[in-house]
């Protein structure tokens, strides 16, 4: 696509129209603290419009208007297609989510910074920071201590769930591509015992530890299983399986 310089131009207020079908949330707690910062620092972020549409900056459209702002610094999107004026207020808003802080370095800054309530802004105090890891999206992986007990493969997965709904699948009365469907599916009903596993990983031979590493029943190496895609925020992964009724011991 064709790049331009963008241009900021102050316009009135009442010119802008909100997206009507727009994605982002702001609850009413964000807009107080958006009016915060513009009170404190100045309008120092435009407004992105399409044909008078905002594209990106609801929650700052809101904020002035409830200071009684009646001119806003905008940048006109018109260039864009329908589509990609759709595309660019999700992708906009997406990036900004798409990573935390480095927590030392935020600490530090907040400790330099006297005059300002940086809390009225939704920030923690340092030292509330340095005990909670929301700002740095850290990734959760569970550890297991060897003991040496002797474990055999049987022990590690729980099949009773999926094998339950495999009798039942077997003799009803399907198509065999519906069958086929409904059996792989319920390999998501197993119960994995990770401690176990752990244990079991400790003691077999390299050539199964490296099978056990490429299907990440274990993660040895950070780097690969980042790159492997199977590192995500606990959290969110947890929340998702209760949402689907699999258990996640």
């Amino acid at each position: 696509m064709e790049t331009h310089k963008l241009k900021v131009e102050y316009i009135d207020i009442g010119q802008i129209t909100p997206y009507e079908n727009n994605a982002k949330e702001h609850p009413p707690e964000q807009i107080e603290q958006i009016k915060a910062s513009i009170k404190e620092f100045g309008f120092n972020d435009p407004i992105a419009t399409w044909n008078g549409q905002v594209v990106a900056g609801h929650g700052r459209l809101q904020a002035a208007k409830e200071l009684g702002h009646t001119k806003i610094p905008v940048i006109k999107l018109d260039g864009l297609t329908d589509e990609q004026r759709r595309a660019y207020g999700l992708i906009h808003n997406q990036l900004t989510m798409n990573s935390g802080f480095d927590v030392k370095a935020l600490e530090a800054e907040l400790k330099s910074i006297s005059s300002i309530d940086m809390e009225e802004y939704g920030f923690k105090t340092a030292e509330e920071i340095a005990e909670d890891d929301t700002y740095t999206k850290k990734v959760d992986i569970p550890h297991y201590e060897i003991t040496g007990e002797e474990v055999s493969a049987s022990e590690l997965v729980d099949t009773t769930k999926s094998e339950q709904l495999m009798e039942a699948i077997h003799s009803a009365n399907l198509d065999e591509d519906v069958k086929r469907f409904l059996m792989l599916a319920t390999a998501r009903h197993n119960v994995f015992n990770y401690a176990k596993i752990a244990e079991f990983y400790a003691q077999t031979t390299p050539e199964i530890q490296r099978l056990m590493e490429d299907s990440a029943l274990v993660i040895i190496d950070y780097n690969d299983a980042i790159r492997d895609g199977y590192v995500n925020l606990s959290k969110e992964i947890d929340e998702m399986l209760a949402e689907a009724g699999v258990k996640n011991d």
